[in-house]
């Protein structure tokens, strides 16, 4: 019998189950691909999450596996053209986007140095329950050669949007919005080695550094062009590019585009429910939201630190732990609300009068230029955005209001 098993080792699961396993739990670390293996992301680890890699000791092999550091944001909104950095998270000024390949092995790897049981190729098809709690799972077919059942007392699951897990406790979705964009992105050679952000009405194109000298360059389409897009999504990339970020196509055109096009239609905006008797979700099997604005890697690694700190030496208690995971539960949502929301206005591909002004009055500062990517970053609390400086130069005081003093 395990203490913990963990359905899923990408971002979130693999750094839970890491973080459990040191503080002296057995830890199961269930995948159902075989490592190494890529998934689809934007990659973009923000400060936040890159000084919770430093504090467990996993951002030395991060860098080792050649990742630029990102220590600096172009952004672009028509005319407007924002350089700045955020402020450091707990003395991280970079951000870093290595693959994922990399970045999920990595974090599987410290778990296991933790003193996790890890297996991939290993997929999770049902749960054990004792009454109404969730008492362990069941792999293989179900049936026949490869099937077993593990126990344990608290079945986590981080295996995604679709989760498992959250289909066989039933989870309900407590928030939810309409798909709100469609992505796709491939990798190109010959691009400069800087994260970069080009938004204009309907499009908003991104370029990501990553490792062995590629670029992510990432576009993003209204949802309701998913169906004319899907068909033809290489030639509506280079479009949105060649119209959004002209200077990028260019050089697109001189590199080389060094993989084939990935690409979704499928991005949920949603909060499930976190927790309950013998079970915790984190990571997209608990909350997703478009990735337009970056934050899934970064939200994951909240969300593991956060479980991990609310369950502390509460696990062999079983009214103690069901208590933390209802903690853990309320101080998820109201960790990851505003990002949320914040997310929603920017994947409405409209930016309305009101950001535009308010982004001319930051460009012009260098302070506000750079608390304005700190919000963006998680560094700085969105509700610290609205300084006297930006309402003094702010040609109509009443622009932000209802806004809920977000820069978006």
């Amino acid at each position: 019998m395990y203490d913990v098993i963990v359905v899923g080792a990408r971002c979130a699961g693999a750094a839970a189950a890491m973080l459990l396993a040191r503080a002296g739990y057995r830890v199961a670390l269930l995948e159902r691909s075989r490592f190494p293996k890529d998934t689809l992301s934007t990659l973009y680890i923000h400060q936040p999450g890159v000084a919770m890699l430093d504090r467990w000791d996993v951002l030395p092999e991060v860098i080792k596996t050649g990742c630029p550091p990102l220590d600096r944001v172009h952004y672009t909104l028509g005319d407007i053209t924002l350089e700045g950095s955020s402020w450091p998270a707990d003395g991280q000024h970079a951000a870093y986007a290595p693959r994922r390949h990399l970045l999920d092995s990595l974090l599987a790897q410290a778990a296991v140095r933790a003193g996790a049981d890890f297996r991939d190729n290993c997929t999770v098809t049902d749960l054990v329950f004792d009454g109404d709690r969730v008492a362990g799972v069941r792999t293989g077919s179900g049936s026949g050669s490869g099937a077993a059942t593990e126990r344990a007392r608290l079945v986590i699951g981080a295996d995604g949007m679709r989760s498992t897990v959250a289909d066989r406790v039933r989870a309900p979705k407590v928030t939810e919005d309409p798909r709100a964009t469609c992505a796709y992105y491939s990798y190109w050679t010959g691009l400069p080695p800087r994260f970069r952000l080009y938004e204009s009405p309907g499009g908003w194109v991104g370029t990501v550094p990553t490792n062995d000298g590629l670029t992510l360059v990432a576009g993003y389409f209204p949802q309701r062009d998913f169906a004319a897009v899907r068909g033809a999504g290489h030639a509506a990339l280079l479009t949105l590019v060649g119209r959004t970020a002209p200077e990028v196509r260019a050089q697109m055109a001189r590199g080389q585009q060094a993989e084939r096009l990935h690409g979704t239609g499928d991005q949920q905006n949603f909060f499930r429910q976190a927790s309950g008797p013998g079970w915790a979700l984190i990571g997209d099997a608990g909350h997703h939201k478009d990735s337009i604005t970056a934050r899934g890697i970064t939200d994951a690694f909240l969300q593991a630190q956060l479980l991990a700190d609310c369950i502390g030496d509460r696990l062999h208690d079983p009214a103690a732990l069901d208590r933390a995971l209802e903690v853990f539960a309320d101080r998820r949502t109201d960790l990851l609300m505003p990002h949320y929301r914040a997310t929603l206005k920017t994947a409405r591909l409209d930016p309305p009068g009101h950001q535009r002004q308010m982004l001319r009055a930051v460009a012009t500062s260098t302070e506000l230029t750079d608390r304005y990517f700190s919000v963006l970053s998680g560094v700085c609390p969105l509700d610290e955005f609205v300084t006297p400086e930006l309402m003094d130069l702010l040609e109509e005081p009443d622009a932000m209001a209802g806004e809920e003093d977000s820069p978006r």
